[in-house]
């Protein structure tokens, strides 16, 4: 078994929600997360839009600012671990900065609190 998160613009939730059931994979969770990657900030945008005003330069942060994202979190069986990465790919590929990443874990175990099952018969 596999855990993926993966942290995606919140835009594209509607659309992953849709290609993931789509590709078989209907279970999972998703929670408003915070976050920042590399981007250098404001003051590096704003140098490339031309902005010189000092007045204006003022109001703008030094330091990268916290942006809003959906973190979500699904377990796939092995076998599923491909087909999960290429569908949040495919969706929430843009090649700007931005557009999420996606960390893959190994999973000892799952179990389904209303039956006791578990492993990976308790997974979609």
């Amino acid at each position: 078994m596999k855990s993926i998160i993966a942290i995606i613009r919140i835009a594209k939730m509607a659309e992953t929600k849709s290609a993931l059931s789509d590709a078989g994979l209907p279970s999972f969770t998703a929670i408003p997360v915070l976050g920042r990657g590399r981007d250098h900030g404001d003051k590096q945008k704003a140098a490339q839009m031309g902005i010189e005003d000092d007045d204006t330069k003022s109001f703008i942060q030094e330091s990268p600012r916290l942006k809003s994202k959906r973190m979500i979190i699904l377990v796939v069986t092995d076998d599923k671990k491909d087909l999960a990465v290429e569908t949040l790919i495919k969706v929430n590929q843009t090649g700007k900065s931005g557009d999420g990443k996606i960390i893959i874990t190994n999973t000892v175990d799952s179990v389904n609190v209303r039956t006791g099952d578990n492993g990976d018969k308790t997974l979609d």
